[in-house]
């Protein structure tokens, strides 16, 4: 990590004891002290400045270091919470596809029409984790992402408002539920928000000086690469632009107007470029997952409630900083930052109140709640820094490093509830694996995700149909390219292709897709040759059956 411009904090948080804030003159009846002369070529620091800053500056790492050993103590204890989530099966089922076909030419299914990031970019990498290390690899590759956010939060806090801000932005950061369960959740998210702070993180280093051109270039590049890994990370992109340009701005309009345009014209000639290449698929994808999402069932306060009760402390105190910095009166460009990184931490459950849904809620409000993160820093500084003859700054920052068991204490507990709020499908699992490696007939499973990963037939993906759309033998869907994101298929062609015995083993479990499941349990007794062999009742992990939450049921075609 470089120092920024000089090693000088671009936004000092508050006026030191004894010298006056930067640009304001000393208070009336007070004769300023002449500062001591400095030395050719070194700039002029206030002793007291310096004396505070010591501290925190000779052990810059250790607290760091601390904050990154807890993230990973706790994220690591989920690696094995659970089996896999039906997303994490998907996606890493599509990345050892997507290897067969590179080194193969073997033909893969549609992905770019209904997955919501591109294909090729995490679920290959996600696949060769799972090759070296299972499910607990490709877990742990998330970990490596995650860690890698609070580093990049800890050094952009850190270039904005000093070493003291940057520790609690990375703690309040890497102690929040979210974040500890998405170090241990093997889909996209981790990397897009990587990708996304290491943007913010090239594009704040610029500093307030020179053009940045490669800067600017490699910012917009990835930029647009965290845009093609998730593309609900284009919510954000006018968060990293505006960052930009208010960093920028005492270099003049020009000069903001080229980092800005060139950030924003890399990022587009990419993207456009993408698109280009990947087809009209990819752009069925990003209609149907993104841009026009399908509404959820949830009240909006549900989902603004849930958002609250996960990122609630670094809200409040990113607007406690936007308030600070407003009320102090020193450096309006610095409060318009503040207030743009607190409006981030709102953009994801907004955007989700309105669509009415808490689908991946817990994993969304970590993209805002990265950049909140480095305000809620500046306010622990700012309150720290603002401590009075009796009350020690020392005394101060312990109090305020104590207080963070607090969030803490939560966001371990909310962590795990997260990383087991799916039913385990150990025992389906192991009761369908003969079925459907000892045989070639087609399965008609609904949530097929987890059966297709763990199964060794799941490679031979032609034979696998869900209750969303019905896989044919050449690889099409009945649905066509785009059928299978979130509505369940079309009754009558269930019922046609039970009728010719096209399955030969299905298995429901009536929580997804209930209503046409209880329609093709009809289809099934209607044609006489489906016969009921199996019920798998299945629960969450640790509730040794006191629990249950759901049950597969199994039949199999005997003509």
């Amino acid at each position: 990590m470089d120092n920024g411009p000089a090693g000088k904090d671009l936004f000092p948080s508050v006026q030191r004891s004894g010298t006056a804030p930067v640009g304001r003159a000393a208070p009336a009846g007070t004769a300023a002290e002449p500062a001591p002369a400095a030395a050719p070529g070194q700039r002029r620091h206030a002793a007291p400045d310096r004396g505070r800053a010591a501290p925190w500056t000779r052990l810059a790492w250790l607290p760091l270091l601390l904050v990154l050993a807890f993230q990973a103590a706790f994220s690591l204890r989920l690696l094995g919470a659970d089996t896999a989530f039906g997303d994490e099966a998907t996606y890493l089922w599509a990345g050892h596809l997507e290897w067969a076909h590179l080194l193969h030419g073997s033909p893969v299914p549609g992905f770019p029409a209904y997955f919501s990031g591109t294909p090729v970019i995490y679920p290959p990498l996600g696949a060769l984790a799972d090759s070296a290390g299972g499910l607990a690899g490709a877990r742990a590759l998330s970990l490596a992402f995650m860690l890698g956010c609070t580093v990049l939060v800890w050094d952009v806090t850190r270039r904005l408002s000093g070493p003291r801000a940057a520790f609690f932005a990375a703690a309040l950061f890497a102690a929040l539920g979210p974040t500890l369960h998405l170090g241990a959740f093997a889909t996209y998210d981790a990397m897009s928000l990587f990708l996304l702070a290491l943007a913010t993180w090239l594009a704040t280093g610029a500093g307030e000086r020179g053009e940045a051109t490669g800067r600017m270039a490699a910012a917009g590049a990835v930029l647009a690469l965290a845009n093609a890994t998730a593309y609900a990370t284009v919510l954000f992109d006018p968060v990293v632009i505006i960052v930009t340009v208010l960093i920028a701005w005492p270099a003049g309009r020009r000069m903001v107007a080229r980092r800005a345009l060139t950030l924003l014209a890399v990022t587009a000639i990419l993207i456009i470029a993408g698109l280009l290449a990947g087809g009209s698929s990819y752009l069925t994808g990003i209609t149907q997952t993104t841009l026009e999402r399908a509404p959820g069932n949830d009240p909006s306060l549900t989902v603004l409630l849930q958002s609250w009760s996960w990122t609630g402390i670094i809200i409040v105190l990113a607007l406690c900083a936007v308030f600070t910095s407003w009320a102090s009166g020193q450096d309006r460009r610095r409060t318009w930052l503040l207030a743009v990184l607190a409006a981030a931490a709102l953009l994801g459950p907004v955007d989700q109140a309105i669509l009415h849904t808490t689908d991946s809620l817990n994993k969304h409000v970590g993209l805002g709640a990265w950049f909140a993160a480095i305000a809620a820093g500046y306010a622990a500084d700012a309150f720290i820094a603002a401590g009075r003859a009796d009350r020690p700054a020392a005394l101060a920052t312990a109090g305020c490093v104590l207080a963070l068991a607090f969030p803490a204490f939560f966001g371990i507990i909310q962590s795990q509830e997260f990383a087991t709020s799916w039913p385990s499908s150990a025992s389906f699992i192991a009761i369908f694996r003969p079925l459907a490696d000892h045989g070639d007939g087609r399965l008609l499973v609904e949530d097929p995700g987890p059966a297709r990963y763990y199964l060794p037939a799941g490679a031979q993906w032609q034979r696998w149909s869900s209750t969303r759309n019905i896989v044919l033998p050449g690889g099409a869907s009945t649905g066509g390219p785009q059928a299978g994101v979130v509505a369940a298929g079309v009754p009558a062609a269930f019922a046609r292709y039970i009728s010719q015995g096209y399955f030969s083993y299905v298995a429901l479990n009536f929580a997804d897709t209930t209503a046409l499941d209880h329609q093709i349990r009809a289809d099934l007794a209607r044609s006489h040759h489906y016969h009921l062999i199996e019920v798998v009742p299945y629960n969450p992990p640790g509730t040794s059956g006191r629990r249950l939450t759901g049950t597969y049921i199994i039949w199999h075609y005997r003509p």
